[in-house]
């Protein structure tokens, strides 16, 4: 009974694994889809004109600094008024797409 009972906690354990594993990875495709709101400020070119790039960046580093200020521990009310909206699906989705591309150099 106890070797049943380990292996359920193991299924469960490799669930979560997985399931946290996709929110890091996220859907490159659907990234692109929803990162119109983004570029509209955050340029594609990965220039800082005022406005950090976002461009390249580890998608870890997107996921958490996006998820600070949805949960308001960030400052800047317009990211705040924007990443309330996303899922942590969709921040990971857009993390894996802002990840994926490489700042152009000059």
């Amino acid at each position: 009974m106890r070797l049943v009972g380990g292996i359920g906690v193991l299924a469960v354990l490799a669930t979560q694994v997985a399931a946290g594993e996709a929110l890091r990875t996220g859907d490159r495709e659907l990234g692109e889809y929803l990162s119109s709101e983004c570029v509209t400020c955050h340029q594609l070119s990965g220039r800082f004109d005022g406005i950090p790039s976002i461009v390249g960046w580890e998608p870890e580093t997107f996921i958490a600094i996006l998820t600070e200020y949805r949960e308001k521990r960030r400052e800047n009310p317009v990211m705040r008024s924007i990443a309330v909206k996303f899922t942590d699906e969709e921040i990971a989705a857009l993390a894996t797409y802002f990840g994926s591309l490489v700042p152009k150099t000059d």
